[in-house]
């Protein structure tokens, strides 16, 4: 789609963001969504080199440095310094964007224990605590805004990941629970989630021909979702133009489901 004339959000202007898993695809458009509008933008992710690429080529484009904290969202006490680094460094937080997951393929009948455990702890554990870590900043700004990245996977029954699946169902419970415990304190929670979108990783591990088919048939719009289309939303959320919505569960998939 060309010549798209996007919104500009001047709430989000100057306030502190913290978006896990921002060095690629999704995360990636979300740092630069965020620093194009003028906040002062944090991310955590464990590429180093992909994700001080990003802070650099960001910049370039947006004038504004997005702040770049390596980190294992696995390991809770390093999320958690980590969170506490952002809020000295750029402020407290009022967005936080839990985007980080790994939607890595694996048979039901090859999951042990042990990668069970990793599973969850690579796409749902890191949720729940950056957003306890987050909540009594928040509450001290007298709001802010959760957005959590879930997945249409689970609802269109795919298979291939019961991990993933499983912990991407789960945030829509974790969703709706911490909205209604955050919510005397004006804090929102809320989650967005993506259909397919072509990341350079699903377009290099997964993206074939009949992919290609499936998107065709499945889809209402006959377009590629792109990073940025998610981002876009998120913008939104984060945004006080949603200060009323909270406890929802934002479906951004072209009209698959």
């Amino acid at each position: 789609m060309t010549d798209q004339k996007l919104a500009s959000y001047p709430s989000l202007a100057n306030r502190t963001v913290l978006v896990t898993g921002g060095g690629s695809g999704i995360g990636a458009a979300i740092v630069e969504a965020f620093a194009r509008q003028g906040s002062k933008v944090a991310f955590l992710d464990f590429d180093q080199a992909a994700s001080t690429a990003l802070a650099q080529a960001v910049e370039a484009k947006t004038g504004h440095t997005p702040l770049f904290l390596p980190c294992d969202l696995r390991d809770i006490a390093a999320l958690r310094v980590s969170i506490a680094e952002t809020a000295a460094t750029l402020g407290p937080i009022s967005v936080l964007v839990n985007n980080a997951a790994s939607d890595t393929r694996h048979a039901w009948d090859t999951v042990t224990p042990d990668y069970w455990d990793e599973r969850i702890a690579s796409n749902l554990k890191h949720v729940f605590f950056a957003a306890q870590a987050v909540q009594p900043m928040m509450a001290r700004l007298g709001g802010g805004s959760i957005i959590n990245l879930g997945s249409t996977s689970w609802r269109i029954g795919q298979g291939g990941m019961p991990a993933y699946t499983t912990s991407k169902s789960a945030i829509l419970g974790l969703t709706r629970s911490l909205a209604r415990d955050f919510g005397p304190a004006n804090i929102r929670v809320n989650s967005i989630s993506p259909g397919w979108v072509m990341t350079e990783r699903q377009k290099t591990l997964w993206l074939t021909e009949e992919g290609e088919k499936l998107i065709d048939r499945s889809q209402c719009l006959k377009r590629r979702l792109q990073p940025e289309d998610i981002a876009n939303v998120v913008l939104f959320f984060a945004s006080d133009d949603s200060g009323v919505c909270t406890s929802q569960d934002y479906i951004a998939d072209g009209g698959w489901v």
